[in-house]
């Protein structure tokens, strides 16, 4: 038994590429980590087993906007072009919840490329995956209203009817400003569809956030 038995889309993999991953260590990074920044060579390629990582694009103003995030099941976009083409990070990653993870040493990583057709597919699976979604992430900044990107954010990102972030984290998750998301929140609050305090939103009308995503 090993860490790889719990997912899912490793089950197909070779017994020698099971054994080489099972041989790696996760280990548990805490929240506010920074795990890469603009300019650092690629070490490896990361699998996320819990928790949630932060991807930003950071603008000479020191402006910031999410470009995705990495959790369970997903992969990160930056580590993979890095460990194929051999380009340093461009963008900074965050833990934003504590994350359990495992690196997988660029040599081990091209190897099981080179000779695992199944690690092959997985890894070019997920990277298919998550530029899709990186594509819907830009599109939206580009063509959404602010409204609309705010009311999506608060949805997807929504436990219990709550959502813990700052305004800070939710304009750089939409690709604003902060203070545009204060007027925003503060427009929607007096609609009766939400409450906001520091660091905390709370839902109170889902339906019209959802009519809101559609403008």
């Amino acid at each position: 038994m090993g860490w790889t038995d719990d997912i899912a889309e490793l089950a197909n993999l070779s017994p020698d590429s099971t054994r080489r991953l099972q041989a790696l260590s996760p280990v548990t990074i805490p929240s506010g980590t920074v795990l890469f920044r603009p300019g650092d060579a690629v070490q490896g390629y990361v699998i996320v087993l819990s928790g949630r990582i932060g991807v930003y694009l950071v603008g000479a103003s020191g402006r910031e906007i999410l470009l995705y995030d990495v959790t369970p099941g997903s992969s990160c976009i930056q580590s993979t072009l890095g460990l194929l083409g051999g380009e340093d990070y461009s963008a900074e990653a965050i833990v934003e919840a504590e994350a359990q993870i495992v690196l997988l040493p660029r040599a081990t990583f091209l190897d099981l490329i080179d000779t695992d057709p199944e690690f092959r597919k997985l890894v070019f699976s997920a990277f298919a995956q998550r530029m899709q979604s990186t594509m819907h992430i830009l599109e939206r900044v580009a063509f959404q209203p602010v409204d609309a990107r705010l009311a999506h954010f608060l949805l997807a990102r929504a436990d219990a009817g709550q959502v813990r972030a700052t305004q800070q984290d939710i304009a750089s998750a939409i690709g604003s400003a902060r203070e545009v998301v204060s007027r925003r929140l503060d427009a929607m609050q007096k609609r009766g569809w939400l409450s906001h305090e520091r660091g905390r939103v709370m839902i109170l009308k889902p339906d019209a956030l959802r009519l809101a995503t559609e403008n």
